[in-house]
């Protein structure tokens, strides 16, 4: 009866916990700095890892994704977004194609979004 009182968005704030927000910082493999030596496997890796990222993105999970435009032994890419817990922000780095394949490493880190341009 309480909750009737409330307005619509407190309801469904005190009802959905709010998800932790991460970042996962990405760096080409050593052996691949050279894209002159990529095969279609590289290749086929980095579009299946750029496709999962914008279901991800529709889906509202990430919040931003993109990389530095320098060359591949100096780049690096980040991909801000939410998880549940640590263990599925892990799971979710960790199941980048990139990463899967070996063509990047990557590292997790907890983030929080201070301002964001509207």
């Amino acid at each position: 009866a309480i909750l009737a009182l409330l307005p619509l968005g407190q309801v469904l704030a005190q009802q959905v916990p709010a998800r932790e927000q991460y970042v996962y910082v990405l760096q080409v493999a050593p052996r691949f700095q050279q894209e002159a030596s990529w095969t279609e496997t590289e290749n086929t890796a980095v579009a299946r890892h750029f496709d999962r990222l914008v279901r991800a993105a529709e889906s509202g999970q990430v919040i931003l994704a993109g990389r530095t435009n320098e060359p591949l032994d100096q780049t690096f890419g980040l991909v801000i977004f939410e998880a549940d817990s640590e263990a599925a922000a892990r799971e979710f780095m960790q199941s980048d194609p990139a990463v899967v394949a070996g063509l990047m490493t990557a590292t997790l880190h907890p983030y929080a979004v201070a301002l964001q341009r509207k």
